[in-house]
C-alpha cells in the first residue's frame, strides 16, 4: 500500500506561511490599539483642560498666541507627551507579548526589528519637525503634521507586518489633510486619529485575528495575500 502523499497545495501554503512569519511580523495585538487608543484619548482630555485653564480661549489661544505662551506650554506638554507616548508602549508590549507567547513566536525577532526602524525614522523626523512648527509661527500645523507623519510611519511600516496597517496610516494622513483646513478643531482630529482611530483599528484586528475561533481563518487570509 503506498503512502499518503501530501496535497500539493497544502505543501504550497504551509511554504509561503514560513516565508511570511519569517519576513513579517504578523503577531501585533488589535486589544494594543484600542489601548493606544484610549491613552491617546485621556490625553487629550488632560490637554483640553489644562489650556482651558490657562488660557481664555484655551487651545485656539495657544496656537495664534505669542512663541513666549507657547514656550510657557512646553514642559506640560512635553510631560504630557511623553507620558502618553510611555503608557502606549506599555499597553503594546503587554499584549502584543502576550500574543506572542500564544502564537508560539518570539517578540523581538528580526521583522519585528524591522518593523521598529520602519517606524521610528519617520515617527522622530516628525516629531522634531512639529516641535520647530509649535515654536516657530506655524503651530496650528502640529495636530495636521503629527498625524500626517504618523500616517506615513504607518504606511512606511505596513510591509514589514500585517496589511491592514496601511489602512490605519491612509485614515490618519487624510485626517492630518483635513485639519489643515480646520487648524482650530486640532484637539478633536487628534482624538479622532490617535483615539478613535486606534480603538476602530483595535477591534477590527482583534475580532479578524484574535478573537477565539478567528485565528485558523486569520491565517489562511494572511497566506492568501
Amino acid at each position: 500500500m503506498k503512502p499518503a502523499t501530501q496535497d500539493p497545495l497544502a505543501q504550497l501554503t504551509e511554504i509561503r506561511a514560513i516565508m511570511e512569519r519569517s519576513s513579517r511580523f504578523l503577531s501585533l495585538s488589535g486589544l494594543s490599539g484600542v489601548g493606544a487608543g484610549v491613552v491617546a484619548l485621556g490625553g487629550a482630555l488632560a490637554g483640553h483642560f489644562y489650556l482651558q485653564s490657562h488660557y481664555s480661549d484655551g487651545y485656539l489661544q495657544l496656537m495664534r498666541g505669542s512663541a513666549a505662551e507657547r514656550s510657557a506650554a512646553l514642559p506640560f506638554l512635553l510631560l504630557l507627551s511623553g507620558v502618553m507616548i510611555g503608557l502606549a508602549l506599555l499597553v503594546a508590549f503587554f499584549f502584543t507579548q502576550r500574543r506572542t507567547k500564544h502564537d508560539g513566536q518570539v517578540l523581538w525577532s528580526a521583522p519585528a526589528k524591522r518593523l521598529a526602524l520602519a517606524l521610528a525614522v519617520p515617527l522622530v523626523t516628525g516629531g522634531l519637525f512639529c516641535l520647530r512648527l509649535f515654536l516657530g509661527s506655524d503651530a496650528a500645523m502640529v495636530v495636521p503634521g503629527l498625524l500626517v507623519f504618523y500616517g506615513l510611519a504607518l504606511l512606511n511600516a505596513s510591509k514589514y507586518t500585517l496589511d491592514e496597517i496601511r489602512w490605519l496610516g491612509l485614515t490618519q494622513i487624510g485626517l492630518g489633510l483635513l485639519c489643515m483646513l480646520l487648524p482650530g478643531w486640532g484637539l478633536i482630529f487628534f482624538g479622532l486619529g490617535f483615539g478613535l482611530g486606534h480603538i476602530g483599528y483595535g477591534l477590527v484586528m482583534y475580532n479578524r485575528y484574535e478573537r477565539p475561533g478567528a485565528a485558523a481563518a486569520a491565517s489562511k487570509s494572511v497566506v492568501a495575500r
